[in-house]
């Protein structure tokens, strides 16, 4: 992010700075609220994501069941449950980027994606480094941002498109299914 109003760098794990390049380049005002899961039947296992994509001007947006703008259910192959939390934060960015968002507002039931986020537990394991860049990268498009964990029973929604994606492939459907509200 660039330099704070007295010339400081402000810190950069700090989801209350504004980003200012972010702020310019996009006229649209957009709040979304975004829930999202992973998951994976064994660990790794057949996997998935799940993500909820609410207008947060919307009456009732922080409710667990608020009506989604648009959401996302996608099949992932044999994964770890951790990689399949990124791979949703990751397609709910992108797809919030897509829409116009100007902030999003994570809530997660990843603790670990959470704390990581805001830089405050360090990423080990190999294979999330580079998915938490690309989230890191992500969010830096953003004008705001916040990453809040909250309890797996507040993120039903989401954990249902997990278990629809790898239920659909089972069946025979399609991997990914989008869907946007006009």
């Amino acid at each position: 992010m660039g330099a704070g109003t007295d010339g400081a760098a402000p810190e950069p794990n700090d989801p209350a700075q504004p980003n200012a390049a972010a702020a310019a380049s996009s006229p649209s005002q957009m709040r979304l609220i975004v829930r999202t899961d992973g998951a994976a039947r064994g660990n790794p296992g057949p996997a998935s994501l799940g993500a909820v994509l609410i207008d947060a001007s919307a009456p009732g947006a922080r409710r667990p069941d608020a009506v989604p703008l648009a959401s996302i259910s996608e099949y992932l192959g044999v994964q770890t449950n951790n990689v399949a939390e990124y791979t949703a934060v990751l397609r709910a960015l992108a797809l919030a980027l897509e829409l116009g968002a100007r902030e999003v507002e994570m809530l997660l039931d990843s603790k670990l994606i959470v704390e990581q986020l805001h830089g405050r537990w360090r990423v080990k394991d190999a294979k999330l480094i580079p998915l938490h860049a690309e989230a890191r990268s992500h969010l830096a498009s953003f004008a705001r941002w916040g990453a809040t964990h909250v309890p797996r029973a507040q993120n039903k929604q989401a954990d249902a498109l997990c278990n629809e994606a790898i239920d659909r492939v089972q069946a025979g459907g399609p991997r990914t299914v989008v869907i946007r509200q006009k």
